[in-house]
């Protein structure tokens, strides 16, 4: 069903697919986090919260292509050039306006996700150097697994990093160009005066994304299921 474009409320710009996995993503990986912090008894919920965010991550990808216009990677990713023009302005103090993610946000986000991915998949073949492994660990040998769990450690480390960014630049355009970005990313909406009327989204394409999630859960289970066993580590 189409959501009306413009109005009071301001013109869609987010659809709701891209709102419900960012604020997901949000909580899985605190999830992973906390769940990796309280020991290995926790250990099977915390792989719980890496399927999540590896079906998330797979699914928000392919929305980057076929998704509604802002969600897609070529409406965001830009080249060096436009990324170093935007800061520059930036510094300076002038704002240009984007009605969806402007080009360094948009490389944030992109990096992003590439450390989710990648966190994800080391996280299948990782392992809690005590008795619990990921799924995939039957694939690959120790040692192979014990390296892939030192990257799924750094990596944490530099997602940590992304984050801090992106969190700073949404405080930084509330404070310094009064714009408001976390309700957007709530509502989908942005003022009028902000979004061109050819900018606004006629709708969301929510069924298309439900069918890419349950395809991403089939396939994850499938190979989950498909997997050898772990050897002498215990699941």
């Amino acid at each position: 069903m189409a959501e009306p474009g413009a109005g009071s409320a301001g013109r869609m710009v987010w659809d709701w697919p891209v709102r419900l996995t960012h604020w997901l993503l949000v909580g899985t990986v605190t999830g992973s986090y906390v769940t990796h912090r309280l020991g290995p008894d926790q250990f099977k919920y915390h792989r719980w919260f890496g399927y999540a965010t590896l079906m998330l991550v797979t699914v928000r990808i392919l929305w980057g292509f076929i998704g509604t216009r802002h969600a897609r990677f070529a409406a965001f990713v830009r080249g060096p050039v436009a990324v170093a023009r935007y800061l520059a302005g930036f510094v300076r103090g002038r704002f240009e306006g984007y009605a969806g993610h402007n080009p360094a946000g948009g490389w944030i986000i992109f990096l992003m996700l590439a450390l989710l991915l990648a966190q994800a998949l080391t996280g299948l073949f990782a392992n809690d150097e005590i008795a619990s492994t990921g799924p995939l660990y039957g694939y690959v040998t120790s040692a192979v697994s014990n390296r892939l769990t030192a990257w799924h450690h750094r990596i944490f480390d530099a997602i940590l990093i992304a984050i801090a960014l992106h969190v700073v630049a949404v405080l930084a355009y509330l404070w310094l160009k009064r714009t408001n970005l976390i309700g957007p990313m709530v509502t989908g909406r942005k003022p009028a005066e902000s979004v061109a009327p050819g900018e606004e989204i006629p709708g969301s394409r929510g069924w298309l994304w439900i069918g890419l999630v349950a395809a991403a859960g089939a396939a994850l289970a499938w190979i989950i299921a498909r997997a050898p066993a772990a050897g002498l580590f215990v699941f």
